[in-house]
């Protein structure tokens, strides 16, 4: 019997057996479905963090006097925190913010060729806007920094024009809002709003420009923001204890680590760290965030891995049982075609294949379906549609392993059987 004849026999005896077929090619397709789809979220999450976190691009990085922390859990360290040198340290040698005339002579002083430097300072959460009878939420996003922060965190102005660095220095009552509030407040003719008058917790202030939008992150708006000159933060809204960050954008990927080595060795004598002593302040690269991010996403495609592997043993040992069923009941038929001259090799490939063709099918049914429900989380992301073509090819090669695994034992009792005995079996 030719191998084509055989395949064909084999999908002709699957489809015969449309009730058991449909029931293992489900069970199959849940467990690959459950590791696509949750392998397609975590892609379409790596892309929104990539978008979110890596603004200012691979060339930059960030000294502030906390490493940046992604807290999944909520929860807090204790009075001891890990250097990036896995030593223990008191916290409080940590807990020393960068002082304003700290950031201002690190500007003033760094000289790498062409580097691009500029102070910035988180203004709270909880900040509310005003403009005519229009208010918004005591929620607005409150940012200042100097000239450069616009270009530092790819901020592109859509109306209006950014801070000169005299406005800045001078402490002037000026701002630019997000695109959100601007268009809360003048709708659809935001470039109305320039030179307007806003109120920030009830200070007034002038308008210099709107930002484009830049969407949402996990359902929060990067655009419900206001920013305005870090010297007029310090003397309207800010207090002894805040920490100012400084960020630092070189011309060239090459030259990131040099401009780090170099900015680190002059940042520990501004903040007067000995010889011995560990730096009180943290640097990080701009995509440091996302990075942090994706490794804790990597243990969440392991565990998804497993789970998909348990469930796929789970519907080898369900695709053995009615493989072993499926010999039982055709032994007459077996014995029948070995009567005919039928070898004991063809019966073999018969029944493997039989057992492969139910687990592909599965495994394309999963894929597709694995394919849909993580789409739908990348909608909420709002991200591209997002395909892991890698785990496509994963999967097909799983489930046919998975099949022929099922199948070998059944197909080789099968091509055991006695024709003899097997043509008087009822």
């Amino acid at each position: 019997m030719k191998f084509t004849d055989t395949l064909l026999l084999s999908f002709r005896t699957v489809k015969s057996n449309k009730l058991r077929t449909g029931l293992t090619v489900t069970i199959i397709a849940f467990g690959i479905m459950a590791l696509v789809g949750i392998i397609t979220a975590i892609k379409a999450m790596n892309q929104k963090f990539s978008e979110s976190f890596s603004s200012m691009g691979a060339n930059g990085f960030t000294i502030r006097f906390k490493e940046r922390n992604m807290n999944f859990g909520g929860g807090r360290g204790g009075d001891l925190a890990v250097s990036k040198k896995g030593k223990k340290e008191k916290q409080s040698n940590l807990n020393k913010p960068i002082t304003r005339e700290q950031a201002e002579y690190f500007i003033r002083h760094y000289r790498f060729p062409g580097a691009v430097a500029g102070i910035s300072v988180f203004g709270g959460r909880s900040n509310i806007l005003s403009f005519s009878d229009k208010k918004t939420s005591p929620n607005v996003i409150l940012l200042a920094g100097d000239e450069n922060y616009l270009d530092l965190n790819a901020y592109k102005l859509l109306y209006g024009r950014n801070f000169t660095a005299g406005e800045v220095n001078g402490g002037q009552n000026l701002c630019i809002l997000g695109f959100d509030v601007a268009k809360s407040f003048f709708g659809e003719g935001m470039n109305k709003g320039i030179n307007t008058t806003v109120r920030i917790n009830n200070l007034p202030y002038r308008v210099l420009g709107i930002l484009e939008g830049k969407g949402s992150t996990f359902g929060f708006s990067r655009d419900n923001m206001v920013v305005t000159g870090y010297q007029n933060w310090a003397r309207n809204f800010g207090n002894p204890g805040t920490s100012y960050v400084i960020a630092v954008k070189v011309a060239a990927l090459k030259q990131l680590d040099a401009a780090m080595g170099e900015a680190e060795s002059f940042f520990r004598s501004v903040r007067k760290n000995g010889i011995t002593e560990a730096s009180n302040f943290a640097m990080d690269k701009s995509d440091s965030a996302v990075q942090t991010a994706m490794n804790v996403l990597r243990y969440i495609r392991w565990a998804a891995i497993v789970i998909g592997i348990i469930t796929l043993l789970g519907a080898a040992i369900g695709l053995m049982n009615i493989m072993l069923v499926a010999v039982s009941e055709r032994t007459k038929e077996v014995g029948l075609v070995k009567a005919l001259g039928g070898k004991r090799g063809a019966i073999k490939t018969q029944f493997l294949l039989e057992a492969i063709i139910i687990s592909v099918l599965g495994a394309l049914l999963g894929i597709l379906l694995g394919i849909i429900i993580g789409n739908l989380f990348s909608l909420v992301l709002h991200t591209g549609f997002v395909v892991p073509w890698d785990w496509v090819v994963y999967g097909i090669v799983i489930c046919t392993i998975v099949g022929l695994g099922a199948g070998i034992y059944p197909a080789i009792k099968a091509g055991r059987l006695n024709p003899i005995e097997a043509l008087r079996y009822e």
